[in-house]
């Protein structure tokens, strides 16, 4: 099938996660044998933002990890839709796109044989709901909602007719664990950024007060970090490394005993069962992890045995020091968490399982009823004069 996809960069991971996915899930439907091709808005905020940090090299590094990979850049109210979707099967629009956008796709799908879905990887259903209520998803065939708390929200406000749940998972062509590069390596790495100040307090709480109290050698990537954060890092003697893009991550993480998770407030309290797509990525590279109060009313993992929680600072720090002090129950603990993620959440599984939503969709079927030819997990890498696993 031809798959064409909206989202807000491909090339780009400057405070934008969803590039992580995005990446993984397309180099698995090539790998099936489908055809994707990804737009991105021309200078859109997180391609413009790391350009201005750190110039050219990051998308010639992108290009080179991933030269499988690429998009169409389009200006917007310029973008013909019926040149870009000609020949599509399923087209996927992010809900980082401007709502313009959104309707112009829904009103297209009105007169094109293609299935339409609308992607969700956000907590503005309940932080901002307004946002969304003024997205008119009415052309859509359903919503894609990356977890089942969010999922039953589109449904119950009757913002989509239908909706699956769709979880992020981990690029695990990417993400795994690596050869420790170094004979002394850090006790913790932490890689999110700070934002807009949703998890201030339990970053303070639960990352940085901890390394300050266990006299842990630390170090923090990310971006968006404001001068009374830097300020905090440095009190605490955590280093702070800037943006690393996410092709990078897993030679961070092996460089490390152990990680942390600290979920952002709004996915604590109103959306349980969302993980940050950091918890798939740390475990799936062994490495051994500590979270926040978090509930995974999913049951995604086993909390105890493929990572442990902690209710406060106190036991955060507990934890931290029994990781460090005991380095074979770490690695028992981090193997657990990297046999869930083999088992369960890779994006070669998320791909399959958007091929099953399509499927019930009727996507891929001839206009005689039959069934267009699919490829097999066994199949080899295909061509593709779009976008092509090399």
């Amino acid at each position: 099938m031809h798959f064409v996809l909206f989202y807000h960069s491909l090339q780009s991971d400057w405070n934008h996660g969803n590039a992580h996915f995005l990446r993984g899930v397309c180099t698995e439907l090539l790998s099936l044998g489908h055809t994707v091709k990804v737009f991105e808005r021309a200078n859109g905020w997180s391609l413009r933002n790391l350009r201005e940090h750190y110039g050219d090299t990051p998308v010639v590094d992108f290009n080179a990890a991933y030269p499988h990979l690429c998009s169409e850049f389009y200006e917007t109210g310029e973008l013909d839709l019926d040149a870009a979707l000609e020949g599509a099967a399923v087209v996927i629009v992010h809900e980082w796109n401007d709502p313009g956008l959104v309707r112009r796709i829904g009103q297209h799908r009105a007169r094109a044989p293609y299935r339409l879905l609308f992607h969700d990887t956000h907590h503005r259903a309940v932080s901002a709901p307004e946002e969304l209520g003024a997205y008119d998803l009415s052309g859509y065939d359903g919503v894609l909602a990356f977890g089942e708390v969010l999922r039953r929200i589109y449904e119950e406000r009757g913002w989509a007719a239908r909706a699956w749940t769709w979880h992020e998972a981990a690029d695990t062509r990417i993400f795994r664990p690596q050869q420790r590069m170094t004979a002394k390596p850090l006790d913790l790495v932490w890689v999110g950024n700070w934002g807009d100040g949703e998890r201030a307090h339990e970053l303070q709480e639960f990352l940085i007060d901890p390394v300050q109290a266990l006299h842990l050698r630390a170090r923090i990537y990310g971006v968006r970090y404001p001068a009374d954060a830097l300020a905090a890092l440095a009190r605490a003697q955590i280093e702070y490394a800037g943006w690393i893009a996410n092709f990078r991550v897993p030679v961070a993480f092996g460089d490390a005993h152990f990680t942390v998770h600290v979920p952002r407030k709004f996915y604590r309290e109103l959306l349980p069962g969302i993980p940050t797509i950091r918890v798939f990525e740390a475990l799936a590279c062994g490495t051994p992890l500590v979270s926040a109060p978090w509930e995974d009313s999913e049951g995604l993992f086993e909390s105890g045995r493929d990572y442990l929680v902690a209710k406060d600072g106190a036991q955060m720090r507990r934890h931290l020091q029994t990781l460090r002090a005991e380095p074979e129950y770490a690695r028992c603990l981090a193997a657990n968490g990297l046999r869930t993620i083999l088992a369960r959440h890779t994006c070669a599984h998320r791909a399959r399982e958007l091929l099953l939503i399509c499927r019930e969709l009727g996507a891929g079927a001839r206009q005689d009823g039959a069934d267009t030819p699919g490829a097999t997990d066994g199949e080899a890498l295909a061509d593709s004069s779009t976008t092509a696993l090399a």
